[in-house]
């Protein structure tokens, strides 16, 4: 396999990362990409089709959010990879200057169990838009992926859900390392010389992560670190989780996982995000997160505190003229009441989207602030312990 040596170059002095702080298993870091600086730990909210859905992307830099996440396939599907390129790149496409890292598809080609199927060369499916047919394969995705010019670019992984059998884990997860492999000597190979593949690379300095995967079955997720890592990628994603398994044989996972990836990487937990998980995880040694929850339940009327969900349409508001949380700082609680809040959701007003998702980006961002802080003055034990006392899951009454 033929290699620019300075191509390369390029992308490891473009990517780095640093261990700044530790206290206990929790890290505190800067991660350095193409296009600017992550404080870790770190939440990136998911902007899917190139937006952070209800609201501007001077909503989500003034709320502190450093990165944010691009979905290969929708992107791929609408507008188009090659229509992104020819704009520039992702970044240019959509405006936004900072950080961006583009997902596997894995998980949308795993919700779309019924139009989809998977063989040893990839996945094929039918679009949920038109009904027309694709092939995903390792080498697309990753082709895909460069076009787009995200800052961080995953592999194409097989997600399944738990409980699974062993054995279809372990054909999951050996499919999985397969599909690395391919994705890796792809990802070098189009770097090198983007003209033999036709391929237009927007952004030189892109890193590309190996996803570990293995169910809840701790051997595998043994034997897949062994193997991901031995393909040799600049970081590594914990995959395959939030699909069905409990909190506590999440935590477990990760527990097992995050230890047996590389010291000098950031470790990435795909699609995990409940407020107390992210406490829980960083504890176990996880630097980057992302989830929809923020804005989906923002969209649904649920407002996420300290104290545990707030579900703003209910009755039991519509004279409550307090602000959704007294503690938040967030432009919606410094401005609107509970009772406003009530009114527009329940009008059907779009500007309750928008309320709703600044005060829940805003939770999770301040809160992986206070985490960093307190990783560095070495009280996140005090921390994790103060909001497991005040956080419930159940909504608030």
């Amino acid at each position: 396999m033929k290699v620019d040596g300075r191509a390369i170059l390029v992308a490891v002095q473009a990517f780095q990362f640093t261990v700044t702080g530790r206290d206990g298993a929790a890290r505190r870091g800067e991660l350095r990409t193409p296009h600017g600086v992550i404080q870790t730990p770190a939440f990136m909210p998911v902007g899917t089709r190139g937006a952070v859905k209800a609201v501007t992307h001077r909503d989500v830099a003034d709320l502190g959010a450093e990165i944010i996440l691009g979905n290969t396939y929708h992107l791929y599907l609408k507008p188009g990879d090659g229509l992104i390129a020819r704009a520039g790149g992702l970044h240019r496409f959509i405006g936004w200057e900072r950080p961006i890292l583009t997902d596997s598809s894995g998980y949308q080609i795993f919700s779309l169990a019924d139009r989809r199927r998977i063989s040893d060369r990839g996945a094929e499916f039918r679009s949920h838009l038109d009904g027309s047919l694709h092939l995903l394969t390792p080498e697309s995705v990753a082709d895909i992926q460069l076009q787009l010019g995200s800052d961080i670019a995953m592999v194409l992984d097989e997600c399944i859900a738990t409980p699974a059998p062993e054995e279809a884990t372990r054909v999951a997860m050996q499919r999985s390392v397969e599909w690395a492999r391919r994705a890796r000597q792809r990802f070098l190979q189009v770097r090198a010389d983007p003209g033999a593949f036709g391929v237009a690379v927007t952004n030189p300095g892109q890193a590309q992560f190996g996803i570990i995967q293995g169910g809840t079955h701790p051997g595998l997720r043994s034997e897949s670190v062994e193997a991901t890592r031995a393909i040799g990628f600049e970081a590594y994603a914990i995959g395959g989780l939030s699909v069905g398994e409990p909190p506590d044989v999440m935590y477990d996972v990760v527990a097992h996982t995050a230890p047996q990836l590389p010291e000098d990487a950031p470790r990435y937990l795909m699609g995990s995000g409940m407020p107390d998980d992210l406490f829980e995880c960083v504890a176990r040694g996880i630097d980057l997160f992302d989830c929809v929850l923020p804005t989906r339940n923002a969209r649904n009327g649920q407002l996420l505190t300290r104290h545990g969900p707030l579900a703003i349409k209910n009755a039991q508001y519509a004279e409550d003229l307090r602000p959704p949380d007294p503690d938040c700082g967030c432009y919606t609680c410094r401005h609107f009441s509970r009772a406003y809040l009530r009114h527009l959701f329940n009008s059907g007003e779009m500007s309750a989207a928008t309320l709703n998702s600044i005060h829940n980006l805003y939770f999770y961002l301040d809160t992986m602030r206070q985490i960093r802080e307190a990783i560095v003055f070495g009280s996140f034990d005090q921390l994790r312990l103060e909001f497991h006392q005040t956080f419930s899951r159940r909504p608030q009454h």
